[in-house]
């Protein structure tokens, strides 16, 4: 019964792609986008009056009047806004319901199944490329790269790194089976989840294993959590000497590593080992603002999350609300720390728990309206979350152009929208709505233009 149900789960999610958008050619042609206005990533100003055509997976000419060959599509954009598509700096297509059941079912390809509908729903919100922020995303990365199913470009970090009773901790259990004493395999390990490691040898050989597995970063748990099991929100986990030991692992990969921290010693300690990119912190404190600011550490914070209350999650007496509450109560402050002192600000939503929670990534965009203008949300979401993915250097799974710009030579990843985002960015929030047309690395995978 299980099968036939995730059989009809995969013909169901590809008809109702299939009716949403334009089935991509496989070869790569040329198209001509002519009436446009464009938003290059960076500017605040529109560019009117010109063309732009596409070669390949490239932009190859902006340009007044590009006249088409008989080989090229040309596209009339109606006079609408062309701009760079959209990057999510911290997602985790994996956790398409609780992290506990997506990680502990028996039914690891119903797991992927979902991940992969996630995955085209993300294309179709206009997101062509993410940061994954943990989890076994390594084979649907695969499968969209191969043009097998349709997704975004993944920029995975693979299995967490936690330690023992860290927020990558996800066994509910009380009475820990730790396979260091037991020798009894743990299914976060088995499946590629998570890396338990204590100490400074274990980290390094936990580092390596996920730079094996062919992480584009590593991604580490600092500090307590919202959701964890075990981790009191306030707590600073790992030593300075562990978290520097990962670094130096990503270093001589030629990457670098960002860490889920809520604290301020948890940042300033990440800061102090060298790491690039701070995911949510909440907490931190005006004067490691400043440092960040100093030291070009990415600020990688999400705003839907916290614009929603405990009830909205359904986590009202649960363990998770004092620790959710004392997040929201911080988060504001934050935000506006972020701003004054000018960090580099990542775009990122955290949206996990099921195909309906990760459906409100748009919402992030309203959500973020309330603390920044909308030149530089717009600028987060596509050239400054482009900067941040080359951290990656020498492990950058998409290395031959620029992502997150329309500039000539980049790849050919842009959305047409109905309206001004540099008047109104909200409507970002009504892809189904605004979003005219998807291309992504050359190939356009909706087109509803009239």
């Amino acid at each position: 019964m299980k099968s036939f149900k995730l059989l009809l789960f995969i013909l169901l999610s590809v008809s109702t792609f299939a009716e949403q958008t334009t089935t991509p050619s496989q070869k790569m042609t040329s198209t001509l986008f002519k009436h446009i206005k464009i938003f290059d990533g960076k500017s605040e100003q529109l560019k009117a009056g010109y063309d732009l055509l596409v070669k390949n997976n490239k932009i190859a000419q902006i340009a007044k009047g590009i006249t088409a060959d008989k080989n090229t599509t040309v596209i009339d954009a109606g006079g609408r806004v062309l701009m760079p598509s959209l990057i999510d700096a911290h997602t985790h297509l994996m956790v398409v319901d609780s992290p506990e059941k997506s990680i502990y079912t028996d039914t690891q390809t119903y797991i992927g199944a979902l991940a992969a509908q996630a995955a085209k729903e993300m294309l179709l919100r206009g997101f062509t490329t993410v940061r994954d922020a943990g989890g076994p995303v390594g084979g649907i990365k695969q499968l969209i790269d191969e043009d097998v199913i349709y997704g975004p470009r993944i920029y995975p970090s693979n299995a967490f790194i936690s330690q023992t009773g860290g927020h990558g901790d996800f066994d509910s259990s009380m009475s820990y089976l730790s396979p260091h004493f037991t020798g009894i395999a743990n299914k976060t390990a088995l499946f590629g989840w998570v890396n338990i490691a204590d100490g400074v040898p274990e980290v390094q050989k936990a580092a390596r294993e996920v730079l094996r597995s062919g992480a584009s970063q590593i991604k580490v748990m600092l500090s307590g959590s919202i959701s964890g099991a075990h981790d009191p929100i306030d707590i600073t986990e790992y030593t300075y000497e562990e978290i520097k030991a990962i670094v130096t692992e990503a270093e001589h990969w030629g990457t670098y590593v960002m860490v889920h921290a809520y604290s301020d010693e948890a940042v300033r300690m990440a800061i102090k080992a060298g790491v690039k990119s701070i995911e949510h912190g909440l907490m931190i404190k005006p004067e490691t603002f400043e440092l960040m600011k100093e030291k070009g550490i990415w600020y990688s914070t999400q705003c839907m999350s916290y614009s929603k209350t405990a009830e909205d999650f359904g986590i009202v007496g649960t363990p998770a609300e004092p620790k959710f509450n004392a997040a929201k109560e911080a988060a504001e402050n934050a935000y506006k720390l972020a701003k004054k002192y000018g960090v580099k600000m990542a775009w990122g939503t955290d949206t996990f728990g099921s195909l309906e929670l990760i459906a409100a990534q748009s919402e992030e965009f309203a959500a973020r309206a309330k603390y920044f203008s909308n030149i530089e949300i717009l600028r987060q979401v596509t050239s400054l979350n482009g900067e941040l993915l080359t951290l990656s250097n020498r492990r950058n799974p998409y290395p031959d152009a620029k992502l997150g710009v329309i500039e000539k030579g980049a790849y050919a990843d842009m959305i047409i929208v109905e309206g001004n985002p540099l008047k109104d960015v909200a409507l970002l929030g009504q892809p189904a709505k605004n979003i005219k047309l998807i291309m992504k690395d050359g190939k356009i995978y909706k087109n509803i233009l009239k």
